[in-house]
């Protein structure tokens, strides 16, 4: 956990003057897309199967199997928990949410006059595409480093050796600096040579940190596809997705012996991020039965483009445990008039390429004699492809841009491509059907300090289908 949190940021320690990390680009990239009860039951399997509205949002040519209309409402109920492990101390948090899933309508053509099209459908949808609720909490003893160091290296590469750096770094090391979690070190004519943190790192360090964040990536999408022969259907959609992430977070450290003489008894960083956007995409596809119980699919997902805001607020507290004086605070908003520093952007995430393949038991054109399906996709994302740039109408000038080609290389320097599996099945009896599937979600890091991170789901739920009514309940753990 530790060498997650503190390397990737390494990369980036003479870049505090803004709020993003290379973090922020995988956080709308990397993530488990949501679906309808049935989507989910499979592990998200849609690149082939087809005759669900999820297929929107994954491969819009299964869109083609509908030839009437339907509506889709899933709500969905989160149970989470989460554990943090620093330094052998391992604690827990959890938080339980209720959410809305994929909905919408699919209305499907129930035939044509055409010889080739046999029909076409229509859909427009809602989908939670991630969802950004997590408590975190970790804390342990640590007789290595200092939380306020990444502020005293910003400041030593910087190369200012003057009063600027009182407010050159509102967001972070300037804050630590004028409340002296970090340290001048001067020579005999009272100029400054270097930073250092004032916490006492050699005799130890009790650290705290504690992690909060809402909000979601949700997607409104308008799909269409056509159904060619029975044989190839072809089919695109567009995509809005609307982005919010809230975050707070805390780190404390605190001397871990009781020596006052040391003049440090504890220090507090604690930042405020809220972040809101919209973007467009383009997602297209195909799926081919080369016979009858076999389907083929292929789809592609074009980047995202995200016109994004950021506003961000942070503040210092320290005591330097000396008797009768209160402790030293500092905050951002007293160097950006009193509201949190805002800045704006561009944002644009890898692209998506699938491969899907599904069998059916008994495919036939009456569904309702169909006895069911095993399903299979492999997806490539390549993470590396995330990347910032301004925007043209606000932040566009020279400093803004080498920052942000500055965290482009940090990015291409932290992920790298991956593939994701996703397989399921079904078995239909009657009017009851029963559903498992996985998913697994590959590493997108490139192991600079010990990095690694995948997502493994596994899922299972029933369903119930009479005279077009329909009703499917899904866990995924």
């Amino acid at each position: 956990m530790k060498k997650a949190l503190f390397g990737i940021s390494s990369l980036l320690c003479s870049l505090m003057a803004f709020s993003q990390e290379p973090a922020d680009a995988l956080r709308y990239s990397w993530y488990v897309p949501g679906g309808s009860a049935r989507t989910q039951a499979v592990g998200g399997a849609m690149g082939s199967l087809g005759g669900d509205v999820t297929a929107t949002f994954v491969n819009p040519a299964g869109l083609a199997f509908f030839k009437t209309g339907d509506f889709i409402f899933s709500p969905n109920y989160q149970l989470q928990k989460t554990k943090a492990t620093y330094y052998t101390r391992q604690e827990q948090e959890k938080l339980n949410k209720f959410t809305v899933g994929t909905t919408g309508f699919v209305l499907g053509s129930g035939g044509s006059n055409s010889k080739n099209v046999r029909n076409v459908a229509f859909s427009l949808a809602f989908n939670r595409t991630a969802d950004f609720n997590s408590n975190m909490l970790y804390r342990g003893q640590n007789n290595q480093s200092s939380f306020s160091q990444k502020f005293s290296e910003e400041l030593n590469n910087s190369g200012i050796r003057d009063s600027r750096v009182e407010y050159d770094f509102p967001l972070g090391a300037s804050l630590a600096y004028n409340t002296y979690w970090v340290d001048a070190i001067k020579n005999a004519s009272g100029e400054i040579e270097s930073f250092v943190t004032s916490a006492p790192v050699a005799t130890g360090l009790l650290q705290q940190y504690t992690y909060e964040s809402n909000g979601g990536l949700n997607e409104f999408a308008l799909g269409m596809a056509v159904n060619l022969k029975d044989k190839l259907m072809i089919g695109g959609s567009i995509g809005v997705p609307v982005l919010w992430y809230n975050r707070e977070t805390e780190f404390l450290e605190s001397d871990a012996t009781d020596n006052t003489a040391n003049r440090f008894d504890y220090g507090i960083f604690s930042d405020k991020l809220n972040t809101k956007g919209v973007g467009v995409n383009l997602k297209a596809g195909l799926i081919y039965k080369p016979a009858e119980y076999w389907r083929i699919g292929f789809a592609v997902h074009t980047p995202t483009f995200y016109s994004i805001t950021d506003k961000y607020e942070a503040s210092v507290v320290l005591n330097d445990d000396v008797a009768d004086e209160q402790a030293w605070t500092d905050e951002s908003k007293s160097y950006t008039g009193g509201q949190p520093s805002e800045f704006k952007y561009l944002l644009t995430t890898p692209y998506r390429v699938m491969g899907s393949i599904s069998y059916v038991l008994r495919e036939i054109e009456d569904v309702t004699k169909q006895k069911g399906f095993i399903t299979a996709d492999i997806e490539y994302v390549n993470y590396k492809a995330s990347s910032f740039s301004p925007d043209e109408d606000n932040n566009n000038d020279e400093s803004t841009k080498q920052y942000l080609k500055t965290l482009n290389t940090a990015i291409d320097q932290a992920y790298k491509g991956a593939f994701n599996f996703r397989a399921g099945g079904e078995l239909k009896f009657t009017t009851i059907m029963v559903r498992l599937g996985a998913a697994y979600y590959g590493n997108p890091y490139k192991d600079i300090q010990g990095e690694k991170g995948s997502k493994l789901n596994l899922s299972g739920g029933l369903g119930y289908r009479n005279k077009g009514f329909f009703v499917d309940l899904t866990y995924v753990h």
